[in-house]
C-alpha cells in the first residue's frame, strides 16, 4: 500500500493536496501489521516511509506535516513494539480525521461567502473549492463558475466536468490565457492552495498571471484551505518539475521545455484567506480581525 500511494503521488493522481496527506497517512497504518523483531526495527521502518512518502512530493506542505505529526507522536513514546503498533494505528486515524476535517471546515466556511447569482473564476483542481461550491449549490446559490483548464495536465478539465453534475452551475471551461479575458465578468475569483510560507503563496503554475491580473481589475481574490498549510516555518517550499512529454510529446533539438508544476503569487495579491479558523485578510497581524472589506469588493461594479 505504501510503494503503490508513492507511486501514485509521484504521478500525480491524486492532485489535491489534502487528498494526498490523507492517503499517505493511512498507508502508514501498513506498518501496524508488519512483523518486527524489535520496536527499533519499527521506529526505523517508519522513519524511513514516512520519508519516502515525504519525498514524492516535497512541495505539499500538507503532506509534510502529516509525516512529520506522526513520527512526533510515536517515535520514543511506546516501550515495546506492541505498544508501538498501537499507537500507530490511533495516531494514523487522528492526524487523517484531523486533516479531513480541516478540509470540510474550510470548505464550509467558504460556502458561506458565495452569494445567489454570482459569477467566479477557479483555477486547476481544488477538491475544497469544489465542495464549497457543492454546499453553496445545496443551500440554494445559482452560480456561474469560470474554470481555466490548467495546462499541461489539464486538471482543470475535471473540475469542469466535476463542476457540471451540480445544477445548477453555469459552467465555462477556458484556456489559461483566456483568464484575463474573463475577469470583467466576474465577481471574484475563488482558489485553492498548495500551501503559504511566508509571504509567498504556493499553487498550481498559473495562478500568478490570474491573481495579477484580478488585482489589475480590481477583483477579489479569495484562497481556500486548511489554515495547517499557511506555514510559518520547518517547511521549506520545493517545485516539481514534470516531464517535458507533457508539453511536448516530441523531443525537440535545441529548446529546453520548462514545466514546473507550481509557483509562488505574493500573498499580497490575496484578498481573503478562507479556512478552517474563519475568513481574515491573509496581509493583516495574525492576531488581529477579521477582514471585512477587500480590493475590489464582491460584486463590486465592472466597467
Amino acid at each position: 500500500m505504501i510503494d503503490e500511494t508513492v507511486a501514485e503521488i509521484r504521478e500525480m493522481q491524486t492532485h489535491s493536496s489534502s487528498v494526498v496527506a490523507v492517503k499517505a497517512t493511512r498507508a502508514l497504518g501498513e506498518l501496524v501489521d508488519r512483523e518486527y523483531v524489535t520496536l527499533a526495527e519499527f521506529e526505523r521502518d517508519l522513519e524511513h516511509n514516512t520519508g519516502v512518502l515525504r519525498r514524492a512530493n516535497p512541495s505539499h506542505a500538507s503532506l509534510h506535516r502529516a509525516m512529520r505529526d506522526v513520527i512526533d507522536r510515536v517515535v520514543g513514546e511506546a516501550a515495546s513494539t506492541a505498544e508501538a503498533r498501537e499507537l500507530l494505528a490511533s495516531v494514523v486515524s487522528d492526524v487523517a480525521e484531523r486533516i479531513e476535517a480541516g478540509k470540510r471546515e474550510a470548505a464550509a466556511t467558504a460556502a458561506e461567502t458565495f452569494e445567489d447569482g454570482e459569477t467566479v473564476l477557479t483555477h486547476d483542481y481544488s477538491s475544497t473549492v469544489l465542495e464549497a461550491i457543492e454546499t453553496a449549490v445545496a443551500e440554494g446559490a445559482h452560480l456561474t463558475v469560470y474554470v481555466s483548464e490548467a495546462r499541461p495536465r489539464h486538471l482543470g478539465r475535471k473540475a469542469a466536468r466535476q463542476l457540471a453534475g451540480m445544477d445548477p452551475v453555469d459552467v465555462h471551461l477556458l484556456v489559461d490565457a483566456a483568464a484575463g479575458h474573463v475577469l470583467d465578468v466576474c465577481d471574484r475569483v475563488v482558489l485553492g492552495m498548495d500551501c503559504i510560507v511566508g509571504d509567498s503563496y504556493y499553487n498550481r503554475v498559473g495562478t500568478f498571471p490570474i491573481a495579477a491580473a484580478a488585482a489589475n481589475r480590481g477583483v477579489t481574490v479569495d484562497v481556500v484551505g486548511s489554515g495547517t498549510k499557511v506555514v510559518a516555518d520547518g517547511f521549506r517550499f520545493e517545485n516539481e518539475f514534470r516531464p517535458p512529454s507533457e508539453v511536448m510529446r516530441e523531443p525537440v533539438e535545441d529548446i529546453t521545455v520548462e514545466n514546473p508544476a507550481y509557483e509562488a503569487t505574493p500573498v499580497s495579491l490575496v484578498d481573503r484567506l478562507l479556512t478552517d479558523e474563519g475568513v481574515r485578510d491573509p496581509n493583516a497581524d495574525p492576531d488581529g480581525d477579521v477582514a471585512t472589506t477587500t480590493r475590489g469588493g464582491q460584486g463590486a461594479d465592472r466597467e
